[in-house]
């Protein structure tokens, strides 16, 4: 029990969802205690064969979910946190090959990661996860995925290129904050020339509400129409409390109505400008941020 932790991490990273990264784990316990005792103490690395079931698990729930998004309603965007700390462990001692290309378990939980992730393929998404971020050496991942070592090696390179193609240098966390406070203040005051300042000229605002609740059907781009969306949303919403708060690791908002979390969101910044707004108004992906 003491690999939950970095089960149900891996299981996030690779779903975007901590409510299936949870089913994942419980369906990786469940399979080890299927089997017999004496089957059990035959495996040399109990943690190796939870990890190695448990990607080969995440591996067909992406191949499912590609299907399942397809039917979402709007845009789908991964279930924020409103905490970390618990999926921060990573494998002990795990360092790939290259240091160059390894990815920091605090940087592997953002947003903006999360979000390019989605992009990928599910062999590249898990061969990636588990080498750059984990630090699995690729011939324990041709187990979990199925392939050679050399075709994860270069699932590996096709999903780091895409990470360094969507990355912006992260400005200090201070200067985050700063810009998401300003953003925060101008939104209350439906300040629409306050809220432009601080977005940049193409900066895409992102909604999921799941069919459940309404989000805005596809994405705004640009400083004015996303400063009078959400000036417009503040007015609609009078009663609404805004509060700073830490989305998957960065500072981020959460929205409440009646002392219950309606929206979450995350925002990425560059250049002094906040450049993507992710806005989680599903209320099954905000169940984590209802409890706190």
């Amino acid at each position: 029990m003491s690999e939950r932790r970095q089960l149900i991490g891996l299981g996030y990273r690779l779903l975007g969802s901590l409510a299936d990264a949870e089913d994942v784990v419980q369906e990786t316990y469940a399979r080890w205690y299927a089997m017999s005792p004496r089957q059990r103490e035959a495996i040399d690395s109990p943690a190796a064969w939870l990890t190695r079931v448990a990607g080969r698990i995440c591996l067909d729930v992406l191949g499912s979910a590609r299907a399942r998004r397809e039917r979402y309603v709007g845009e789908w965007i991964p279930e924020p946190l409103p905490d970390h700390g618990e999926l921060v462990g990573g494998r002990p001692g795990g360092v790939p090959p290259d240091p160059a290309d390894r990815v920091t378990l605090d940087e592997s939980i953002t947003m903006a990661f999360l979000v390019v992730l989605e992009s990928m393929t599910p062999a590249e998404r898990v061969a990636f996860v588990l080498h750059d971020v984990f630090g699995y050496p690729f011939a324990e991942v041709a187990e979990i995925v199925g392939r050679t070592p050399a075709a994860c090696r270069q699932l590996a390179t096709s999903a780091r290129r895409r990470v360094r193609h969507a990355q912006t240098p992260a400005p200090p966390a201070d200067r985050h904050a700063g810009l998401v406070r300003a953003f925060k203040q101008a939104w209350e005051k439906k300040d629409i020339a306050a809220l432009i300042g601080v977005l940049a000229p193409d900066v895409t605002a992102t909604g999921d509400g799941g069919g459940l609740v309404t989000a805005a059907p596809h994405p705004v781009r640009g400083a004015e129409p996303v400063a009078r969306f959400f000036a417009d949303r503040a007015g609609a919403l009078p009663d609404l409390v805004i509060s700073e708060c830490t989305v998957n690791g960065r500072p981020g908002l959460v929205a409440e109505q009646d002392g219950l979390a309606v929206s979450v969101m995350a925002f990425d910044v560059a250049d002094d400008r906040i450049t993507h707004i992710w806005a989680v108004l599903n209320p099954d992906k905000l169940r984590p941020w209802t409890a706190s």
